[in-house]
């Protein structure tokens, strides 16, 4: 049997190219915003760990994002926006209580570490299409909730933009019939070594699959981050019009 699904994917392969497996990923059924409440556990060479807790709501796949942090009480308060633009340079900003001050972004410190994670900035926003090269390279065999699966590997190479990557393997599962998920990524730097591996996990919601766990290990760093997804709630309502600096001054509920 499982000969015959590794010939029908196969057959599947040769009728799908990389772009089209991109923009399939790309078109996942999403809900229109997500509130959540994460943990973010931050463990370095020595073993040493950090833990980090927020509030994350978002909408239009994250292209509209605000962060709040809770804990530790240092960080309490600190808060990011980020709002994503097809036309020019994406908007972020933190706001630091601790110097009652706004501190833009620029698009050339996207590859800055976010609160000391193993994310960077340009970790937390979505990737264009038309900025990658896209290649299907075989069917790799992968492991998705203790059940070895077909899925396939799929390479994304950057064209000529601003990025700390030059390119991304992506482990692509077709979780369901035209539903694509990516359950993990090795990152390169631009001088094309292993930086950094992703692992994410989904869970089902009505009919929608969002991440509720991902874990990033920067290998050239010996550091990692693993982000737990909480108290999801979909769908909220959010107006376009809470998308705000002055928001990042008041934590939400």
């Amino acid at each position: 049997m499982k000969t015959l699904l590794s010939i029908l994917l196969l057959s599947f392969i040769f009728s799908m190219n990389g772009k089209e497996l991109a923009i399939a990923m790309e078109e996942r059924l999403k809900p229109k915003d997500v509130k959540s409440k994460n943990t973010m556990v931050l463990t370095d060479s020595k073993d040493r760990q950090r833990t980090l807790e927020l509030i994350s709501s978002s909408k239009d796949d994250s292209e509209k994002q605000m962060i709040w942090f809770l804990q530790p009480a240092k960080n309490k308060g600190t808060a990011f926006l980020k709002i994503e633009y097809e036309d020019k340079d994406d908007f972020m900003t933190m706001w630091l209580p601790g110097f009652r001050d706004f501190k833009r972004i620029r698009s050339s410190n996207k590859s800055d570490s976010f609160m000391g994670s193993d994310l960077s900035f340009e970790d937390l926003t979505n990737r264009d299409i038309k900025d990658y090269v896209y290649n299907i390279l075989k069917i790799d065999s992968c492991n998705y909730n203790n059940t070895i699966i077909d899925c396939f590997e799929l390479e994304s190479v950057a064209n000529d933009i601003s990025s700390e990557y030059s390119k991304h393997i992506t482990w692509v599962l077709e979780i369901e019939k035209d539903v694509f998920i990516p359950i993990k990524e090795h990152s390169f730097d631009e001088e094309g070594k292993l930086l950094k591996i992703k692992k994410i996990d989904f869970e089902k919601m009505d009919e929608y699959y969002i991440m509720h766990r991902l874990e990033v290990e920067n290998v050239q760093e010996d550091h990692s981050t693993l982000l737990t997804v909480n108290d999801i709630s979909l769908n909220n309502n959010f107006d376009n019009s809470m998308f705000i600096q002055r928001n990042l001054k008041i934590i939400p509920n």
